[in-house]
């Protein structure tokens, strides 16, 4: 037996009618197509979890019992919310099956049950399948790809692809049910996110200054929630990124970017997906997921599944008390009357704009539902031919480079106001663009846009290039009307005199109180050229204004005259010139500063080239040695400012031994001169006790280190014997001297040294050195082979190629030296050349 509804809505029992009782074809159909689909993608029927009572590790005492008996409760209620929520989507289908039945519920109940059971599905399956083929939307779309792609696999994965379709439409049925946005987050990640791994989810609602706040959420605590109640604009979160980009943010670790964010103490390597949550253009507000662990890439069909969530979770904020629009449907607000009345208060042009939405209800463009009264078409257009027209129809040059189309549905979808200034707009007249300057403002008002301009003319550029100009260059202007009295002050004399602009300007005749006594002369000649001579003409004074403060100012002023030649006013400029004033007195007193340092610097060294030149001449006269010829050189700095320390000396010792030597003292100037004599002074003390030149540059470095300001200098000595032909000789720190025998020239061996006065006691190593008839050894300083760019090694190498070549005489080979020398540190050198006879 099978039951009917009467007229009254009461069931009435009747006879079983197989043929009446068979659903129509299409519903047959449906359930054959189902069935074939769970027989080849080997679906299993699901039923809902049962509660089971949790185990507990003390529940045989009190406090474990009361523990299992409030978990038990927990299951219970978690249950009866599936349960309810699973119930909702059956009442869904039910309802597809009345509309399409012509039938009542109680008959629509009993053909979902056998529907089922010959489908081999649970109701709840079998009831999304029905709403999915009913509303064929995108929830659908991503069901339908989840079996379709779980029809290939095995069969768990076929289970899971349409366990996706029961998910979404239970979460979409939870949404439709439940009261407010809270309820909804919760349902989203019961039902659709945690089965992908989600801990956490938050729905954010967009207001109409681009702030932020927290509606709904799941899997943070209260705590949490309460601190991120409201994220005011400007604050750059996960969600205000996908908001203010309109497009999905994917964060594969929050610990990798800087951005704040609901639950990032909690969850500080897990990943985010914040999706803008929008419908026909406007975003409504943004769903945030969280992962506790970093995110791996998802699958296209879980990115769908996703992107269908955020959907729904649009039409949810769309609807729901706490949205920040109107119902959906009401694509009209009703503000909108209001908001054509302020435009048309408005001084400026303006245009109130409406989405125009497609049959698909995305947004494709803006109607014009009004032109203000200061509208001027820029192609001479009336209003009413621009009333009522589409956007880019009336203005097809609006999604071009100026991108203002692009800007005004930004401000619609996320109601952050845009404003800019000498903004390019172009627009098309006889089919020629034609590009104007202007001041823009853009604001969205419930659902409308309002569009607001103001064109920069050619007037108003030039009167705020000139207000800038003045302000930059602190000048202001004045116009003082000899006839009538009346003086006109800009803005800027105002704030040079430190006047409030409400107080009387100065008049040319008072202008002497405010200055300096002592530039009271000056006014008056300025006065009188203007005012008795009728010439322009200007002068510099001091100001001395109320407040203390006194300003340099230069005024600059010309007569006007009429017809008549009479004069009828005078108008001029006022310059602060302060800074100027000062920066040319430090300028003075830095060059006065600057020519007495150069004129005691030249000074300097002028004694110290005097000092030097007095004790080591350039040339001098030939040493009386026997079987010996001795010929120095020394070439100063070619910049009296290098004056340095190079020093020599060759003299016969009382012992008829001769001393030979050559020193560098560092640095250069008076104190490097003075070094010098010391040294070289000491050295010939020293040398007259007979000890050889190791000993001699031991006591020499007691000189320099204990004796001296601090000098540091480098040393070669040699002690020749006449008898024996015999050269001892020790180096500190200095380059070895260069044996010429014969057509071939080289350096003795690099020997063991420090430079002077670097240590207290130092010893330096002998080396003895036999010469020959016609040898030739030279000691020189670092002068005649230094070089900026090249090593020292490659220096000597060059030098020894030049001492090698044959000379006719020893004082021809060193004026060689020096004329080949490639040095280029304009640095004074010292040479010594001793041949044996």
């Amino acid at each position: 037996m099978t039951s009917a509804e009467n007229t009254d809505g009461e069931e009435t029992v009747r006879p079983p009618d197989p043929a009446r009782d068979q659903p129509p074809a299409p519903l047959r159909d449906l359930a054959a197509a189902h069935v074939i689909t769970s027989a080849e993608a080997g679906l299993l029927p699901a039923d809902l979890p049962h509660p089971q009572a949790p185990a507990h590790p003390r529940r045989g005492s009190a406090v474990g019992r009361l523990a299992a008996t409030v978990e038990r409760l927990r299951a219970e209620v978690r249950a009866a919310h599936a349960a309810a929520e699973g119930r909702a989507l059956v009442e869904m289908a039910k309802g597809v099956l009345v509309e399409r039945l012509r039938c009542g519920p109680a008959q629509a109940a009993r053909q979902l049950t056998e529907l089922a059971h010959e489908a081999g599905l649970s109701p709840l399956e079998l009831a999304a399948d029905i709403v999915n083929q009913a509303a064929r939307d995108h929830l659908a779309e991503v069901a339908e790809d989840f079996v379709r792609q779980a029809s290939g696999q095995a069969s768990p994965g076929a289970a899971a692809g349409a366990s996706v379709a029961v998910r979404l439409r239970t979460a979409e049925s939870a949404a439709l049910a439940a009261g407010d946005t809270q309820a909804v987050a919760e349902s989203l990640l019961a039902h659709a996110l945690a089965p992908l791994g989600a801990s956490a989810v938050a729905v954010w609602t967009a207001g109409s200054d681009a702030s932020l706040t927290l509606c709904g959420h799941a899997g943070f605590s209260a705590d949490e929630a309460d601190r991120w109640r409201y994220v005011p604009p400007g604050v750059v979160t996960v969600a205000r990124q996908a908001l203010g980009e309109r497009r999905t943010v994917r964060v594969d670790s929050l610990a990798a970017v800087g951005l704040p964010t609901i639950g990032r103490a909690e969850f500080l390597d897990g990943g985010r997906i914040a999706l803008p949550a929008g419908t026909g253009g406007r975003v409504h507000g943004v769903l945030e997921i969280c992962w506790p662990e970093p995110l791996a890439p998802h699958p296209p069909a879980i990115v769908r599944q996703i992107e269908a969530l955020a959907e729904l979770c649009a039409h949810t904020l769309e609807s729901l008390p706490t949205a920040v629009r109107n119902p959906a449907g009401a694509r009209e607000p009703g503000d909108v009357g209001e908001l054509i009345d302020l435009s048309d208060g408005l001084y400026d042009p303006a245009l109130v704009l409406t989405p125009h939405l497609d049959p698909e209800g995305h947004l494709a463009d803006f109607r014009i539902r009004h032109a203000n009264s200061c509208f001027v078409d820029p192609a001479g257009r009336p209003r009413s031919a621009v009333d009522g027209a589409l956007l880019l129809e009336a203005y097809p040059m609006a999604a071009g480079d100026s991108e203002l189309f692009e800007k005004i549905e930004r401000v619609y979808a996320t109601g952050e106001p845009f404003r800019a200034q000498r903004m390019t707009l172009t627009a098309l007249v006889d089919q020629v663009p034609l590009s104007a300057v202007a001041d823009l403002s853009i604001s969205r008002h419930g659902d409308s846009v309002l569009l607001i301009w103001r064109i920069e003319d050619e007037t108003a550029r030039l009167a705020s290039l000139l207000q800038h100009a003045q302000r930059l260059g602190r000048v202001g202007a004045f116009e003082e009307n000899l006839v009538t009295g009346e003086i006109t002050w800009n803005g800027q004399l105002f704030a040079l005199y430190g006047r409030a602009v409400t107080e009387a300007p100065v008049s040319l005749q008072d202008l002497a109180e405010h200055v300096h006594p002592d530039d009271a002369v000056a006014i008056g000649r300025f006065l009188q050229a203007v005012l008795h001579h009728r010439r322009a003409t200007s002068t510099a004074f001091r100001l001395q204004r109320r407040d203390g403060v006194t300003r340099h100012i230069r005024v600059i002023a010309e007569p006007v005259l009429d017809a008549d030649d009479r004069l009828l006013a005078v108008r001029g400029a006022y310059q602060d010139i302060s800074s100027q004033h000062w920066t040319e007195v430090a300028l003075a007193a830095t060059r006065d500063q600057l020519a007495q340092t150069e004129q005691e610097s030249a000074e300097r060294n002028r004694l110290a080239l005097q000092l030097q030149h007095a004790i080591m001449p350039p040339t001098r006269a030939p040493l009386d040695a026997p079987g010996l010829q001795v010929a120095v050189r020394y070439r100063p700095a070619e910049s009296e400012a290098l004056v340095g320390g190079d020093w020599y000396d060759a003299v016969v010792l009382p012992n008829k031994r001769v001393l030979l030597c050559v020193g560098d003292i560092a640095g250069h100037g008076i104190e490097a001169a003075t070094g010098m004599v010391v040294l070289r002074n000491a050295m010939r003390g020293l040398a007259v006790t007979g000890a050889g030149p190791g000993q001699l540059l031991s006591w020499l470095n007691i000189v320099a280190h204990h004796l001296t300001e601090q000098v540091t200098a480098t040393a070669v000595c040699g002690v020749y014997d006449p008898e024996t032909r015999v050269l001892r000789w020790a180096r500190a720190g200095h380059l070895p001297p260069v044996l010429v025998r014969g057509q071939e020239a080289t350096t003795l061996p690099v020997i063991r040294g420090l430079l002077l006065g670097a240590l207290a006691e130092a010893e330096y190593e002998e080396e003895e050195l036999q010469l020959e008839p016609e040898d030739t050894l030279l000691m020189y300083t670092d002068g005649l082979v230094e070089r900026r760019d090249t090593a020292v090694q490659e220096s000597l190498t060059q030098l020894l190629a030049v001492a090698q070549d044959p000379a006719s005489s020893l004082e021809r080979r060193l004026d060689r030296l020096l004329l080949y020398s490639k040095s280029d540190t304009d640095d004074d050198t010292c040479l010594i050349g001793v041949k044996v006879s």
